[in-house]
């Protein structure tokens, strides 16, 4: 199964990006998935389920840990395919 995941970290700093704004790109960008876009505002990456479960779990943990206070999260399932 493949999913998309979607996600901010709060809070915001618009004069430069926050540690645990720098920690969950550096977690979503080190994962095996595809298709990954890291904004101001948003980010979303694709892939296998296996996949994209360990780089949310990873994000929640380093990310809550780098100071986030909130993290806003959504999971959608957008094909079969390889669980990798």
């Amino acid at each position: 199964m493949r999913l998309r995941v979607e996600f901010t970290t709060e809070p915001f700093d618009l004069d430069e990006a926050p540690a645990h704004a720098l920690v969950a790109r550096e977690v979503i960008e080190a994962a095996e998935l595809d298709a990954v876009d890291v904004g101001p505002f948003g980010n979303t990456a694709e892939g296998g389920s296996s996949a994209v479960l360990t780089a949310v779990d990873a994000l929640l943990r380093r990310a809550l840990e780098a100071g986030a206070t909130r993290i806003s999260l959504q999971v959608n399932v957008v094909g079969e395919g390889d669980d990798k």
